[in-house]
């Protein structure tokens, strides 16, 4: 993998920042000019100067200045060395392009590193990509098909919507900011504000993440619920509190003068903090979420399962009972029908529960920040499954929540089989040798039939107008309604 120079003779490299104060460079350039005139050198050498980074000695003609590369560099390993040549007439090596002297420093980049931050890039914004398309064609799903508008499917819609936005500005973050040293090295306002946004919307969607097992937990806990007023408290804590949040650490480092605010805000910062332990404490309040609702699943599996027996509190227990098998049918979409009884069926729907709500609570993200040491075997593994992980999210909710959930299945399957009903309608005036006659007798027994009593003549015949009986307006819908009940789903 080649490092690229722009005509000026800068290194064209995304990785390669410069994390000092303008007021540190400046000082190095005062410091390195006025010892210039120290040589101790006798005969033809290259003068001493300084090339932005480094303050390049005196070197006699036809030999090579050795420079230890800047730690101050992102992605420069400061145990390698740089150099520039001094040529016989005793001036300095001159690039190209721009025709500037220049010191060669592509010597201290890690090449093996430099191709795994390369890779590690790419595995991010194809994951953001795929999950960009996934989300958005959900979202489609979700406001197109009216009847997808429970409590759930809403808490759905805002963690996709925080999802979708957040993954389309690191994607332009990653175009515009990393890929361009001259939009950090300038910090203009604009990057700045993109880099409050990006934060802005990922700590939203941390805590859509929470709200998610918030309100998991609680239809599973409490027996009376205000919908109305849930979503309220949801709003408030999903889109509130990271903007309360984000704008206090933008005031805090806005302030700072200890050089937190150059490189549009890329550096680490203290400041952080604001913001990761907010994240951090909703993560462990969705992991106690999730061991009680997988609790409560393994308790109260058996109940649902088998039958129920009067008692004063029958009532209560039926409520509890219809919204654990609503969540089991909804959330983990498939057929109990089919599961083995006993505790190996409510193992492995235990199992299930906890396999298919970790990416939906975001728990994925608890293993993270335990990160090997650089240069280790592990971290080469680390930096990808990370990669892999945190671009991947969008595709794996909406997989499981939306293209594999039951009622949107069947939300498609009765628009489906609306529109191929619909479409037989339009053929029939058509065939004009075909007619259809409903007899009364039939259309007090379409629910006990999958079929409506249809009879098809070969020869146009008249009949009475007496007993002619024109179907309701919504007997198509009644006929499909019973079509699909005895559709198995997932």
């Amino acid at each position: 993998m080649m490092i690229q120079v722009d005509e000026e003779g800068m290194y064209d490299i995304g990785f390669i920042q410069d994390t000092r104060d303008p007021a540190i460079v400046e000082k190095a350039k005062e410091d390195c000019y006025s010892s210039s005139n120290k040589s101790i050198l006798n005969g033809r050498e290259c003068p001493q100067e300084y090339d932005g980074w480094s303050c390049i000695p005196h070197t006699p003609a036809g030999e090579v200045a050795s420079i230890p590369c800047p730690n101050f560099i992102t992605g420069f390993d400061e145990n390698r060395f740089g150099f520039r040549e001094c040529f016989e007439n005793g001036t300095w090596f001159r690039h190209p392009h721009g025709n500037k002297t220049w010191t060669n420093y592509s010597t201290c980049v890690d090449l093996d590193d430099f191709e795994l931050r390369w890779n590690v890039n790419l595995i991010y914004k194809g994951g953001y990509m795929l999950s960009l398309v996934a989300l958005i064609i959900s979202l489609c799903i979700f406001y197109y098909f009216k009847s997808l508008t429970c409590t759930r499917i809403q808490i759905h819609k805002n963690l996709f919507i925080s999802l979708v936005v957040n993954n389309f500005l690191w994607l332009v973050w990653y175009k515009a900011v990393l890929e361009d040293v001259k939009v950090t090295a300038g910090n203009p306002v604009w990057c700045q504000v993109l880099h409050l946004l990006v934060h802005y919307f990922m700590v939203a969607t941390y805590f859509w993440m929470f709200c998610e097992g918030l309100y998991l937990h609680t239809i599973l806990v409490v027996t009376f619920l205000t919908e109305s007023r849930v979503m309220g408290c949801l709003y408030i804590i999903g889109w509130g509190i990271p903007a309360v949040l984000v704008v206090l650490y933008a005031v805090c480092r806005s302030s700072s003068t200890t050089g937190e605010t150059i490189h549009c805000w890329m550096e680490e910062s203290s400041y952080l903090l604001v913001l990761s332990i907010p994240v951090c404490i909703s993560m462990i309040a969705n992991l106690f979420f999730l061991f009680n609702i997988v609790r409560l699943l393994l308790k109260k599996l058996p109940s649902v399962n088998g039958g129920q027996t009067n008692t004063p509190h029958s009532s209560i227990r039926e409520k509890s009972s219809f919204k654990l098998k609503n969540f089991r049918k909804n959330t983990l979409s498939r057929d109990d029908s089919q599961e083995p009884s006993g505790s190996s069926g409510r193992t492995k729907k235990a199992v299930r529960a906890t396999l298919i709500l970790i990416p939906l609570l975001g728990l994925q993200y608890i293993v993270t920040p335990f990160r090997p040491e650089p240069g280790t075997p592990w971290e080469r593994f680390y930096q990808v499954t990370s990669a892999v992980v945190a671009s991947g999210q969008g595709v794996c909710v909406a997989l499981l929540f939306c293209f594999c959930n039951g009622e949107v299945i069947s939300a498609i399957r009765r628009k489906y089989n609306q529109c191929v009903m619909t479409k037989r309608r339009s053929w029939q005036p058509c065939s004009g040798t075909t007619t259809v006659s409903f007899s009364r007798s039939s259309l007090m027994q379409h629910q006990h039939s999958t079929q409506p009593h249809i009879q098809l003549n070969q020869q146009y015949v008249p009949q009475p107008e007496s007993e002619v009986i024109i179907p309701p307006s919504n007997y198509y819908q009644q006929v499909e309604s019973v079509n699909n009940q005895k559709s198995v789903l997932l």
